[in-house]
């Protein structure tokens, strides 16, 4: 840190993520964006003016206090557990690593010394998703029933070294635990590979919480329609995020009984009221990086931890063991294990 209390920090990886992250670094207030690391230069030009090195010792050795890092997933690991060594402070893009093994050598990394670390699970930032949390703390919904997500849309170029599992359905995995504060205990799963890639572009997962909410995820890279849903149905009605526009609506279970006997009969719970909320829309990025700068300075901070970043990958590992095999996984603080 500067003398004038500046955080200085690093970026490891110029990417499709990369950039955004050097674009929101070069801007944010209390951080000095010290340099980048990618060994195929800045060939965007995304760097906003701070060096570009070809390692990550290189970036040590200019003294940082924190690095994103936002290089390919398989190479996660490797550069967290340097800058760990180095005693330096890490934000890991989303997932945290590619294997379940591997999230947690980073989570003992870390946690042995003591270092601010999290995971860059975006959605959390999501001012719809940021605002549904919230309502479900306060009660809102009252007993909740199950959470819907639908994440799908075309193939991206950027995505060569994992599958829509571990690129995508790590979204909504984190976010359905965050939101309902539960984690799952249970999934089951369908996977399906028609783009020509050695990795799965199409998941569909039924889940359990541990207070016997219901979940189903259906993600893809495979439709021309890009979608970003998520449902929260309860005790006193559904709640909906779209999270491409940042909405939340509340459909709520009508107070007066239908009088229309066919109605009544075939729709269970009646319609009431919609409700869209008005919610102040800032860019979730932005408020990412806001919330690491803070909790590096030791500030009160609602961050992604490494811990909870792996618990991610043990649930996206089961949907992939369950996907290969036909069985429904348990999982537990430990990893998953196949029910029997």
């Amino acid at each position: 840190m500067t003398k004038s209390g500046t955080l200085r920090a690093g970026l490891v990886g110029l990417g499709s993520m990369g950039r955004h992250h050097a674009r929101v670094l070069a801007g944010l207030e209390g951080v000095e964006f010290v340099a980048a690391v990618d060994p195929m230069g800045d060939k965007h030009g995304a760097a906003h003016g701070a060096p570009v090195l070809n390692t990550v010792e290189e970036l040590i050795d200019l003294g940082v206090d924190y690095t994103v890092v936002a290089c390919p997933t398989a190479l996660h690991e490797e550069v967290g557990l340097a800058l760990a060594e180095a005693g330096v402070c890490a934000l890991v893009e989303k997932p945290v690593a590619d294997t379940v093994e591997g999230a947690r050598r980073l989570v003992e990394a870390f946690e042995s010394r003591g270092l601010v670390a999290g995971v860059g699970h975006i959605e959390r930032c999501n001012p719809a998703l940021r605002s549904l949390r919230a309502r479900l703390e306060a009660g809102e919904l009252g007993d909740v029933y199950q959470v819907v997500t639908r994440r799908q849309g075309p193939f991206p170029h950027r995505i060569a070294d994992v599958g829509v599992v571990k690129d995508l359905a790590t979204h909504d995995i984190d976010l359905t635990g965050w939101v309902t504060g539960r984690q799952y205990v249970s999934i089951a799963a369908h996977t399906v590979s028609k783009s020509g890639r050695e990795h799965e572009d199409m998941v569909s997962a039924v889940g359990r919480l541990d207070d016997g909410t219901m979940v189903n995820h259906l993600v893809n890279w495979l439709s021309p329609l890009k979608e970003r849903f998520t449902s929260v149905t309860g005790e006193r009605g559904c709640f909906i995020a779209d999270t491409l526009t940042a909405d939340l609506t509340f459909h709520s279970n009508a107070a007066l009984a239908t009088e229309w006997e066919a109605l009544q009969a075939f729709r269970g719970v009646s319609e009431g009221d919609m409700i869209r909320y008005a919610i102040q829309k800032r860019e979730p990025l932005l408020v990412e990086h806001e919330l690491f700068r803070d909790a590096v300075l030791g500030k009160p901070a609602d961050i992604c931890t490494l811990r909870q970043g792996l618990r991610t990958v043990e649930v996206a590992a089961a949907v992939l063991e369950s996907a290969q095999d036909g069985s429904t996984i348990r999982i537990d603080h430990q990893g998953s294990v196949a029910a029997r």
